[in-house]
């Protein structure tokens, strides 16, 4: 499935075989540890950026939550989002962050609070202009929104309509508010472009891309300087051609490849990765021949330029809609009994791939964690494993490098898919999807209960070291700790915790939410640690744990399946 790629001048090496045993595992595994942490620029217990570190492990060095005393979690603060602003959609997927023990969260369709930490005390709101309201509604586009990234006293946001805005971190007031659009005239919602992502904040820069492969638009990323909130390279990095230019060049209604979820970065070396996502349109390839570089692959490229270092790809000529969409975790871990710099990623087909940070060579590769059978795609329908769900859709992984275990979530979902018979199909039914309407394209079907998955992975043989399944499709993610702990939450409402070695369960608490389809956020505050999730539902809300918090647990509310189109990205 590694193909050379045309765009970028891309090198793609060959397996990389590693040798050499540790001579003291005890000092590697110190090591590593201390490799790890020069990856995490956050002090003062805080979580400042989407995956704690820049990139993106979500391992938190924090001791006080152990295994032996994580039963007595229990609830210090909740709040419902709604009653703080009757505005505030249904659903949920922020990704909370936390400095100086003040939280920021977002909210569907763009609202932000910052809250105490601690208390849950609302210190400000930030509701987004009526015209990104607009558009969310006159476009019919997904109001999903992940979270922001905190720097230089700033608070940095995506809009759903395309908008970057810098708020002020102590006030909530606005400081800037551009497009992309008016940089990139064709970055639009009109053509098809929406926001869900989190602007990286790095070294006074925003890391930014954006959704919309579904709807044929030209997938691109691009840095801007957060002060002044401009571009900071002379051109995007376009992942696809323009249309009809090479793979293109036969289809009116193709492209793709956007970034919809987060960049990682390497802070040692300036590089950053980024997961590309499916070409369009989604389930008819014919007028889209080839591989379709850079659609599902993970590209490496420099933060200062935009120029590509390398680049993989892990699935050529997708008709499935499985795109690389979980953003790259980039870690240092015992690969072969020898500390490496890796990339990992999960995919929605179900596969997980493990590269060397600095140059993409292939450590592991299409190792299966889920069910794979997928058929291509044809005008009458067929059922396909896994479904346009995941595979490991945006849920975040976790690497433990203690146990040197990479926690993969993921979802196991079958789908029966239907493609176009031609191109004038894709043109009478374009829209969502970009070939056909959600509706026609694929279905869920009825007789089959779906559920989740976490698999455990060890990095020094690209092997399973365990594997369990959830009653719920894994939807929300997982952040591990120091002391040997993963935390997660379910879509029945439920914030779980296990032993990250092993998979055992050891903390399960029922809250008041349901579907929760984030991950949670670790921070300190006074010595002291806590927990953070937000849920989504027809009422949003956030909740927030600690040792010696309330232990009284809710009633669950019965959730299901999320299968909106919100769901997928």
């Amino acid at each position: 499935m590694n193909k050379k790629m045309k765009y970028g001048s891309a090198i793609l090496a060959t397996t990389l075989i590693l040798g050499a045993c540790s001579a003291n595992n005890a000092t590697k595994t110190s090591n590593q540890a201390k490799n790890q942490a020069k990856q995490t620029k956050v002090t003062n217990g805080n979580w400042n950026t989407f995956g704690y570190d820049y990139g993106l492990s979500r391992n938190v060095p924090f001791s006080q939550i152990t295994k032996s005393n994580v039963k007595d979690l229990g609830l210090v603060w909740s709040q419902k989002f709604k009653d703080l602003d009757k505005n505030v959609p249904n659903g949920n997927q922020s990704f909370p962050v936390v400095v100086d023990g003040v939280a920021y969260v977002t909210t569907s369709n763009n609202f932000v609070f910052a809250f105490d930490a601690v208390t849950g005390k609302q210190i400000w709101e930030w509701a987004p202009p009526q015209e990104v309201t607009d558009k969310i509604t006159k476009t019919g586009m997904a109001g999903t929104n992940r979270g922001v990234s905190v720097g230089n006293g700033k608070v940095y946001m995506l809009t759903a309509d395309n908008g970057l805005v810098s708020i002020d971190a102590k006030t909530g007031q606005t400081v800037k508010f551009v497009h992309l659009s008016d940089f990139y005239p064709d970055i639009t919602a009109e053509n098809g472009y929406y926001e869900s992502s989190v602007p990286v904040y790095y070294k006074g820069k925003l890391l930014i891309g954006s959704a919309g492969s579904d709807n044929g638009v030209r997938g691109f990323f691009t840095v801007f300087n957060a002060e002044d909130l401009t571009p900071a390279w002379d051109q995007p990095f376009w992942t696809v051609p323009p249309k009809g230019e090479d793979w293109l060049k036969d289809g009116h209604f193709g492209g793709g490849g956007t970034v919809w979820m987060p960049a990682s970065v390497d802070s040692d070396t300036g590089m950053m990765y980024i997961s590309v996502a499916n070409p369009a349109p989604d389930f008819y390839g014919a007028q889209r021949p080839g591989a379709n570089p850079h659609t599902d692959s993970v590209v490496a490229l420099d933060i200062n330029t935009g120029k590509i270092i390398w680049e993989q790809q892990q699935q050529g000529h997708d008709l499935w809609d499985y795109d690389t969409a979980d953003s790259p975790t980039v870690v240092t871990a015992k690969v072969n009994g020898k500390e490496q710099k890796v990339v990992t990623v999960g995919t929605k087909g179900s596969e997980w791939f493990a590269y060397d940070a600095k140059t993409g060579n292939p450590i592991y590769t299409n190792l299966a964690f889920g069910k794979i059978d997928h058929p291509e795609p044809t005008p009458s329908g067929v059922m396909v494993y896994p479904g346009v769900l995941g595979g490991q859709n945006y849920a975040p992984d976790t690497f433990d490098p203690a146990s040197n275990l990479d926690l993969i979530p993921s979802i196991e979902q079958p789908g029966i898919y239907k493609s176009a018979n031609n191109e004038a199909d894709v043109k009478a039914n374009g829209g969502f999807f970009g070939a056909l309407t959600m509706g026609t394209t694929f279905a869920m079907p009825t007789d089959i209960k779906a559920f989740g998955r976490i698999t455990a992975v060890d990095l020094n043989d690209g092997k399973i070291k365990w594997q369990i399944q959830t009653d719920d499709p894994m939807r929300g993610g997982l952040t591990s700790t120091k002391t040997g702990l993963s935390f997660y939450g379910e879509l029945g409402g439920k914030v779980k915790a296990l032993e990250t070695a092993t998979g055992k369960e050891l903390w399960s608490f029922q809250t008041a939410g349901n579907t929760i389809s984030a991950a949670p956020t670790l921070f300190t505050k006074g010595g002291k640690e806590y927990v953070m999730i937000t849920s989504a539902g027809k009422d949003p809300q956030i909740f927030v744990f600690a040792i010696g918090g309330d232990k009284t647990q809710a009633q669950a509310n019965g959730a299901g399946t999320n299968t909106s189109p919100e769901a997928k990205k």
